[in-house]
């Protein structure tokens, strides 16, 4: 078994089977599989020369972090005659643990090694201004923008000369997660807060590549977790150990907690990427003054979802009056959100509305921007 799972992926499993006989033998393997699949009906046939080893693998994919427990790994062999089947049991209660999805953040880190995001649906953003840190004086080539002609060096060297600046780095950015019941809501048999840990994985990793400080704080009514921006290489590790323990608590947020935390614990200007979920403009409206005091001294984007079973409804022809009524709901839900939109950019407050199958990409389009705009 692996050490580990990943969270909302494919996991494969692989299966070795070792015949010691000296003839071929047919086998019926049964795995059983945790509860939380409630995968009752797993049964792989498979056979195996005399001193031979066979091999077949089978993929799971959990929507819950935590720990999973295999039960035994049932092998009925018979020969061709079928005179007799014999059962062997192995590997009893073996633990893997299920992990935010790292697998994810390996595939969003190759790509930003590799300078492909925006192969991968990732927007190229325009630089506005010169808004980087200083690099090296450097050879004019054809091409570098002549307002970097640094004629100084230009008149001591005999030959154009310009300042090359690379991306301002060791800038904190922070992770707040809300934990609260309104997480709980599951899209594709993953919860809304699974999602942002997910995504709050991939996007810390990219963050640290790119140099700067990355930090998470999860909160519900009160403020569960609380990790230090810090640009250290390990500290991935501490970041996916501390989202693994994320519990949802059916619980109301509470934003002024948050506030208070923020206000005493991050003392720098900071970019704030809130994941949480409003449903209502009025629950929005709530907890805007808050917000809005987030934003007075730091960079403060808020992410929150499309329910994505609502513009499914909306799509869908309406054939009859109870079909046009629920039609019409939907419709004013799905503008509501976009009136949260636009309330919250009316305040200075930056926003992301997205699926949650498009948080990832969403999140970290969102982030290249606000870097590329120097807003930070």
């Amino acid at each position: 078994m692996p050490e580990k799972f990943s969270n909302s992926d494919l996991n494969t499993i692989p299966v070795s089977i070792t015949n010691k006989y000296p003839f071929k033998i047919h086998i019926r393997a049964i795995d059983e599989i945790p509860v939380q699949f409630q995968k009752r009906d797993f049964s792989k046939e498979v056979e195996v020369e005399g001193h031979s080893v066979a091999r077949f693998e089978y993929e799971l994919r959990p929507v819950e972090r935590g720990n999973y427990i295999f039960g035994k790994l049932n092998l009925y062999v018979n020969t061709r005659w079928n005179l007799a089947v014999r059962r062997y049991t192995f590997k009893k209660d073996q633990q893997v643990k299920v992990y935010p999805s790292f697998i994810q953040m390996k595939k969003y880190a190759f790509l930003a090694i590799d300078n492909k995001l925006s192969q991968h649906g990732l927007k190229k953003i325009r630089r506005i201004g010169h808004t980087m840190e200083f690099e090296q004086i450097k050879e004019y080539v054809t091409g570098d923008d002549v307002r970097t002609i640094n004629w100084k060096a230009t008149a001591k060297a005999a030959n154009l000369m310009v300042n090359q600046y690379q991306d301002e780095k060791s800038q904190p950015i922070y992770s707040l997660i809300d934990a609260s019941r309104v997480m709980k809501m599951p899209f594709n048999k993953l919860t809304l807060l699974d999602y942002a840990i997910n995504s709050t994985l991939a996007f810390s990793n990219v963050a640290l590549k790119k140099g700067d400080k990355t930090g998470l704080l999860t909160f519900s009514n009160g403020i569960q977790n609380h990790l230090a921006a810090s640009s250290k290489k390990t500290h991935i590790n501490t970041i996916l150990e501390v989202l693994y323990n994320i519990n949802t608590r059916f619980l109301d947020s509470d934003y002024g907690r948050l506030y208070a935390e923020v206000k005493r614990k991050i003392t720098h200007r900071s970019l704030l990427l809130l994941y949480t979920n409003f449903e209502h403009i009025s629950a929005l409206k709530r907890q805007l003054p808050y917000l809005k005091a987030l934003s007075k001294k730091h960079v403060l984007v808020v992410i929150f979802f499309e329910n994505t079973e609502i513009k499914n409804l909306i799509d869908k022809p309406a054939e009859n009056t109870p079909e046009i009524y629920h039609k019409t709901i939907a419709q004013k839900m799905d503008y509501d959100k976009k009136l949260m939109v636009k309330e919250l950019e009316k305040n200075g407050i930056q926003t992301v509305l997205t699926s949650p199958e498009d948080l990832t990409v969403n999140t970290i389009n969102k982030y290249l921007e606000i870097k590329a705009r120097g807003i930070l």
